[in-house]
């Protein structure tokens, strides 16, 4: 595990903001003037899916993905300009909140300046034009990493953005070479201290997949040895396997139990049931209770969570990659008090250094973290079921989640989830 990884970040909460999407405007000037309501809900990262201009040859839809770069240096005009980029930054530091980027290093547009300028740092397929080594993804190209000069070209990319911004999300990170983020984060350290770093760790499936293929996946073990924080796809097809009824909620639940054992002392998953490549946990569970027990229980786990931008109406409406598709603000109603109560909650220091213990998993969960003579005990009441084997004694307890008292005994069988700390 990278020794620099600062476990503070257990307390932190990211906010991941799709520009186009955002606003009708869909601008980086639209999202500066809504930072004030981001920072009242008590984030402490804003991370920004890639900001740079998109590709051309074989282009996805109108608009284009933003996974397919063609400058690494560019703002894509769409958004705004550097100074418009700039702007942003400096109000949300000026509020408080760290700006995270997003990183795509594992390939460019097919059309990208380096195709042009560097063609020989690309994969190539039998009859030598530009190719990728997984999937449909027809509009990118992979990069091969052989050539130390691309090494240095992307390093030089990455301590240019570190003097702007405080973290980096690296896309699909598990696929570019670890001795690489290695000499990255050791460059980036030098300008930018405390630097935060995700990875879009990868699906136990996808890492045989792609090794099967004669290639390298890194594992989230191995990620950890660079990384601050892995995304928790190791576990994810438990997940979903769960909201379609393929197994229970237990083996979910004994997956992220086992988390804790596998990885590092030090280890920090990110822990989000949607983003910009998974539909909406509003649009998966069979009502608001259900959705709130959810959302609830993966903040009180191990780890830092992430809001994708529309939670806060609990927006079922899964946004297009390819096209203007903006977030209907109005689709739900607002639930930002809720998860402003749940932020504030994952910022005591239990769920820093606090020792987690599963109690109950069957139809909903009963969970812990203590340390000295400090206890926090969650109940996430998923199905309507009776929780059990509570850590508490019986008696009348404040859930900080309401602020409203409410009666213990040796079950519970509330709707609302409980958040207790004694």
């Amino acid at each position: 595990m990278a020794n620099q990884t600062n476990l503070d970040l257990r307390n932190q909460v990211i906010y991941q903001v799709y520009p186009r999407q955002y606003s009708k405007e869909g601008t980086f000037e639209a999202l500066r003037k809504d930072l004030d309501r981001i920072v009242d809900l008590g984030v402490s990262i804003l991370y920004l899916l890639p900001i740079h201009p998109i590709g051309h040859v074989g282009r996805k839809g109108v608009d284009g993905c933003p996974y397919s770069i063609s400058d690494y240096y560019g703002i894509a005009e769409e958004l705004g300009t550097m100074d418009d980029f700039d702007r942003l930054v400096k109000d949300a530091h000026e509020k408080g909140l760290k700006v995270m980027l997003d990183i795509v290093f594992n390939h460019t547009s097919r059309d990208s300046k380096l195709t042009k300028e560097y063609p020989e740092w690309f994969y190539k397929n039998e009859d030598g034009g530009f190719a990728n080594r997984i999937g449909d993804w027809s509009d990118v190209t992979d990069l091969t990493y052989e050539d130390p000069k691309q090494w240095t070209y992307l390093i030089d990319n990455l301590v240019f953005w570190a003097k702007k911004v405080d973290g980096f999300r690296c896309d699909v990170a598990p696929m570019v070479p670890l001795k690489f983020w290695q000499e990255a984060r050791d460059a980036v350290e030098k300008v930018s201290k405390d630097h935060v770093w995700l990875t879009e760790s990868v699906h136990p499936h996808f890492i045989q997949y792609i090794r099967s293929l004669g290639h390298d996946a890194h594992s989230d073990g191995e990620m950890y040895q660079v990384f601050d924080i892995g995304y928790d796809y190791d576990i994810d097809d438990f997940y979903e396997g769960y909201l379609k009824g393929e197994n229970s909620l237990s083996s979910y639940i004994d997956a992220v139990e086992k988390q804790d054992f596998m990885y590092p002392k030090n280890y920090i998953k990110l822990r989000a049931f949607e983003n910009h490549d998974k539909s909406r946990l509003r649009a998966k569970v069979k009502d608001e209770d259900m959705f709130k027990n959810m959302l609830a229980m993966s903040f009180f786990f191990k780890g830092i969570p992430m809001l994708y931008n529309g939670v806060e109406v609990m927006s079922t409406k899964h946004l297009t990659l390819f096209d203007k598709d903006p977030i209907d603000w109005n689709e739900h109603h607002d639930i930002t008090l809720f998860l402003k109560q749940l932020i504030a909650l994952k910022k005591h220091p239990l769920n820093r250094d606090g020792h987690f213990k599963v109690h109950f998993k069957d139809g909903g969960a009963v969970l812990s973290y203590e340390l000295n003579n400090q206890k926090m005990v969650g109940l996430f009441n998923i199905e309507g079921t009776v929780l059990q084997n509570i850590p508490l004694e019986p008696g009348i307890y404040k859930n900080a989640l309401t602020n409203q008292e409410i009666t213990i005994s040796d079950t519970y069988q509330g709707n609302e989830p409980v958040w207790i700390i004694v």
